[in-house]
């Protein structure tokens, strides 16, 4: 019988290493299975942000499309406020003009410039808004010759005091006769 319960034991042992080297097997798959997934992540991630460098090889192939324009900070808008409100003579009555005037830049120093010089800027329109007559600006044409009169009075103001044009557009958001 004392043969019998090594046998025994001796099967038991057996037993016990193998079920050891299961679960190191079991780790090992499962650390390269995820280094196979993160691996995979990581190349889907730099091929959709458009890295891996074939669009380094393809922009430097058509220099001439891209290089010809400059890169441009982003735009900078400043609205004045209140809108502007001018009344000017009808034939038979008072009319009234109520322009909402946004300025845009490149520049934050610009849009400054502009908040420091808001009272001139602001007075010189008023009498350009003023001066017009009711046939001059209910047409888009006489809209449009009104804005650009509005950017080249703001432009000369802002040379004047700044050394610097520094507007690149004027928008009008509202425009309201009556």
């Amino acid at each position: 019988m004392a043969v019998e319960k090594l046998d025994k034991d001796d099967s038991a042992d057996d037993k016990k290493p193998a079920k050891k080297k299961s679960p190191v097997v079991k780790i090992i798959l499962i650390v390269v299975g995820a280094l196979v997934l993160a691996g995979g992540g990581a190349g889907v991630a730099i091929f959709m942000s458009g890295g891996g460098g074939h669009e380094k090889n393809s922009s430097e192939g058509h220099k001439g499309a891209a290089s010809d324009k400059p890169n441009k900070a982003p735009a900078v808008y400043f609205a004045f406020d209140p809108a502007f409100v001018v009344n000017f003579q009808d034939d038979s009555s008072v009319r009234f003009l109520q322009i909402t005037v946004e300025v845009m830049a490149r520049d934050p120093l610009v849009i400054e410039a502009v908040k420091t010089h808001t009272p001139l800027i602001r007075n010189n329109l008023v009498m350009l808004f003023g001066s017009q007559t009711p046939e001059s600006v209910s047409t888009r044409q006489g809209k449009e010759k009104i804005r650009a009169d509005a950017l080249k009075e703001i432009q000369k103001i802002m040379k004047e005091q700044t050394g610097s044009s520094g507007v690149e557009a004027v928008y009008f958001t509202s425009f309201v006769m009556q």
